[in-house]
């Protein structure tokens, strides 16, 4: 008997660096280090259209097996895992749980009566936010928790903040390359920046996976590029606080309204970086303004061009560092998963 099954998307052989793989993998190895490896059960959602049926004996038999089973679902899958699992916790009475990925379950489930109707069957519901856990609430569901997002790996220690910068400062993104993530926008912002003050005062690295519908454009894009603007390509999630304590800021300008807490903004903060950031709906979860980073508007560019200007001034910035450490600590995945342990039975 299992103590836990997670059924989420692992991506096969791939090395998927998306959110909700990122957190699906993070959330087995939090468990394993918790239960033990061969406690833990997986089922890799993977491609499943191709062969249903496989997924599907797969599903029975870890629903007979399991003491507690997890999933993590996004858009699409939803409609498929919530009744298929709400199915078979009223056969094999396991414990059921869902940890959802990023912030945009209270809207979509709003005109969804079914599908509202089985997500309160389950024992647990794990949102990222205060604010997801208040819309949902409001919904009539009182099986809500906060589960934050997390990152198994080690923050960086205080002698090893970065603080010495000079001109032309290093910025960077560090999240999926797409126009709602606002990678367009940070690209405007720092040529302005520089074209108005005549000089290279920053530069800009991006770093992340290319949007398929977007890789094109972004090719075009690339060969337009100033020489202080680069692609970097992706980075191992364990990777990431060697590569982002070198930067002087992370710059965030989302343009999707429903963010949770994005893996990409524990990046910066495991790192003592800042972080100027557009305001999503869950924003003031994770960013403190002025204490840990900057949130401004979204989709004010000119607001955010500003702020990015008053950033030259290196002490203002600079003295948020040790803040952003303490924070990170919220989202080690030492201290996040006991809000999750402590209801598997």
């Amino acid at each position: 008997m299992y103590k836990v099954t997670i059924c989420g998307h692992f991506g096969g052989n791939n090395n998927f660096l998306d959110g909700q793989t990122v957190k699906t993998k993070n959330l087995y190895k939090a468990l394993i280090n918790e239960y033990a490896e061969n406690n833990i059960n997986i089922i890799d959602t993977y491609n499943w259209k191709k062969n249903p049926l496989k997924l599907l004996r797969k599903c029975l038999k870890s629903a007979k097996d399991s003491k507690n089973i997890i999933i993590l679902p996004a858009h699409n899958g939803i409609k498929i895992f919530v009744p298929l699992f709400s199915y078979l916790k009223k056969r094999y009475k396991f414990n059921l749980y869902y940890a959802v990925v990023g912030g945009w379950l209270p809207e979509y489930i709003k005109d969804k009566l079914n599908l509202t109707k089985k997500l309160r069957l389950f024992d647990k519901i794990f949102v990222e936010t205060k604010k997801m856990k208040m819309e949902l609430e409001k919904n009539s569901f009182s099986n809500v928790e906060i589960l934050v997002n997390f990152k198994i790996i080690k923050p960086l220690d205080d002698e090893n903040l970065i603080y010495d910068f000079v001109e032309p400062y290093p910025l960077c993104t560090f999240s999926r390359v797409m126009p709602e993530k606002g990678i367009e926008d940070a690209i405007k912002i720092v040529e302005n920046i520089n074209n108005k003050l005549n000089k290279i005062v920053y530069t800009l690295d991006i770093y992340g996976p290319i949007d398929s519908l977007y890789e094109e454009k972004f090719k075009t894009m690339q060969e337009k590029f100033p020489d202080y603007v680069q692609y970097k390509g992706c980075v191992d999630s364990d990777k990431s606080v060697d590569i982002l304590k070198y930067y002087y800021l992370l710059l965030f300008p989302t343009r999707f309204k429903t963010e949770g807490i994005p893996g990409t903004i524990i990046d910066a903060l495991f790192s003592g970086v800042p972080v100027i950031a557009t305001k999503w709906e869950n924003a003031v979860d994770i960013i403190k303004d002025h204490e840990t980073g900057y949130l401004v508007d979204m989709y004010d560019t000119k607001q955010f061009q500003k702020k990015l200007m008053e950033c030259l001034n290196t002490e203002k910035v600079i003295s948020l560092k040790k803040n952003i450490l303490l924070k990170a600590n919220d989202y080690t995945s030492s201290n996040a998963i006991k809000d999750l342990t402590k209801f598997l039975k």
